[in-house]
């Protein structure tokens, strides 16, 4: 291999300071913290944005305050069918499809909830939290319609295999609508307990409006006593969303809103003797163990009738995670990354820079340190963990480059959506499924509507990223990456970037 030359040197260092021209220039860093040395992104502009993604996978009547210009009305006649009568319009797609999947859309507002709660502070401080508030209510409205009944629950809209064999905006999808439902003969425990905690949260973030609060609150005891009662698990939404960690995270997550949202002493001795909890270094979708650690740790509260201990494992996800520990499981990337496996792996990296930032501010009001084995681990350390993942994503990683699409150097232009690489269509416009590839799809070029704020699926193992529609793996945005990317991005914007909470 050739030696580095001076002369290469010297392009490096130019490289680089345009690199930092770029950035300063869009005002997505800023040029006060460049001269003190690390960078400093605008997150305030990345939380506006990291939102309105979510206004962008808004399904129904949109309101006069969208701001996704060119986004309109989609699944107008959802839950209108033959043999079927119901309104289910509203909710919201999940990622670059037209479907409606219950689990993944629950688990956005879950921790929509969450966020509007433990980060409530700075999000009014940035000016977002109506729209917050805005992103979790266009969900439960949604959650109302499908859980009309007792012990049923509809669960999905749209069949994702017809789906999938046409690529059109919303819009003008004409696909089947297919609805999907679980009820006391075909019961999905997972889906319930995971909207029964989406009703609960949000009924929190809510409670000024006490008739709204209480209606959801009441659905939400329904609907995880018929996921406790009826146990099981739906493989309705296999392959896309199939739940191999089973149900048992669901029941202990939904208990644990439960307890907090009522303080009853019924749900309490649920999550103390009957719940199922385990040590585990994920918390996704699929898999919800640690976020209910995390809230319980702060309770001092035990599971299997004393035997575990919520803090202990809450920390064990933290051990799990950070490289400096003796405990350490989770795969880092060269760059800094996390890398838990190839799809959408950015929904690991802001679902761990969330926990650590809502773990850290409860570590930090009951005066205590995380645990991996002998070895302390301070706050201080999760916070810094936490800013490295979400600055990855904005442009600190070996590459350069933004993994937020209409944010900072470089950004992704085109991201696997339907919606946003479809050029907008007249009202009525018969698309042709079998040309809609060719047409929209195949093309390498730009997308040519923005969609602000959505982040990428990600890199690889190897920090190797493909702005390629084809790509799904690394170019499809989900809902649930930007609903847990909210909360750290609120912190980092008005906390500062070494993210500790005023008390």
């Amino acid at each position: 291999m050739k030696p580095r030359s001076s002369r290469d040197g010297h392009n490096a260092a130019a490289a680089a300071a345009l690199l930092l021209a770029a950035l300063v220039l869009s005002g997505d860093i800023l040029p006060a913290v460049v001269a003190g040395g690390a960078p400093s992104f605008n997150y305030k502009d990345a939380l506006t944005k990291s939102i309105m993604f979510l206004e962008a996978q808004r399904s129904g009547k949109l309101p006069p305050t969208n701001r996704i210009k060119w986004r309109g009305d989609s699944g107008m006649e959802d839950g209108k069918l033959a043999n079927v009568y119901v309104d289910l319009t509203g909710g919201y797609y999940d990622a670059g499809d037209n479907v409606k999947y219950g689990l993944p859309l629950a688990f956005t507002v879950t921790t929509l909830a969450w966020t509007a709660m433990a980060f409530e502070k700075e999000l009014k401080a940035a000016g977002e939290l109506e729209n917050v508030h805005a992103a979790i209510r266009w969900g439960t409205d949604y959650f109302l319609k499908a859980a009309t009944k007792k012990d049923h629950l509809w669960v999905q809209v749209g069949d994702p295999n017809a789906d999938h064999q046409c690529w059109v905006r919303p819009e003008n999808m004409p696909t089947p609508r297919t609805l999907y439902q679980i009820n006391d003969k075909t019961p999905g425990s997972e889906i319930a307990a995971e909207t029964a905690a989406a009703m609960t949260a949000s009924s929190m973030v809510f409670r000024k409006d006490k008739p709204y609060s209480r209606r959801l609150l009441n659905k939400a005891k329904l609907l995880f006593q018929f996921a406790k009662t009826h146990q099981g698990t739906y493989d309705g939404e296999c392959p896309f969303y199939c739940s191999y960690s089973g149900y048992n995270d669901e029941l202990l997550w939904a208990a644990t809103w439960l307890y907090l949202a009522t303080k009853r002493q019924v749900y309490a001795d649920f999550i103390g003797h009957e719940a199922i909890s385990s040590s585990v270094a994920e918390f996704s979708w699929d898999l919800k163990f640690p976020g209910a650690q995390v809230l319980l740790a702060e309770l001092n509260m035990t599971s299997s009738g004393g035997l575990q201990s919520f803090k202990s494992q809450a920390d064990n996800f933290v051990c799990a995670v950070l490289p400096d520990t003796p405990f350490h499981q989770v795969s880092i990337t060269p760059g800094g990354m996390i890398h838990l496996r190839d799809g959408a792996n950015s929904q690991y990296v802001t679902s761990t820079a969330f926990l650590f930032v809502a773990y850290s501010d409860i570590l930090r009001r009951i005066n205590q340190p995380v645990m991996c084995g002998a070895q302390a681990v301070q706050p201080a350390r999760l916070l810094q963990f936490a800013k490295q993942q979400i600055d990855y994503l904005l442009g600190a990683n070996p590459r350069g480059r933004s993994y937020v699409v209409g944010f900072g150097v470089n950004p992704p232009t085109q991201p696997h959506h339907r919606g946003a690489s479809t050029p907008v269509l007249p009202p009525g416009y018969q698309v042709n499924c079998g040309m809609s590839f060719s047409e929209w799809f195949t093309p390498d070029r730009p997308n040519p509507n923005e969609l602000t704020g959505a982040i990428m699926g990600g890199p690889d193992g190897g920090d190797n990223f493909s702005d390629k529609r084809g790509n799904s793996s690394c170019t499809e945005p989900c809902t649930y990456i930007n609903s847990l990317s909210i909360g750290p991005l609120a912190a980092l914007a008005i906390r500062g970037p070494n993210l500790i909470a005023t008390q």
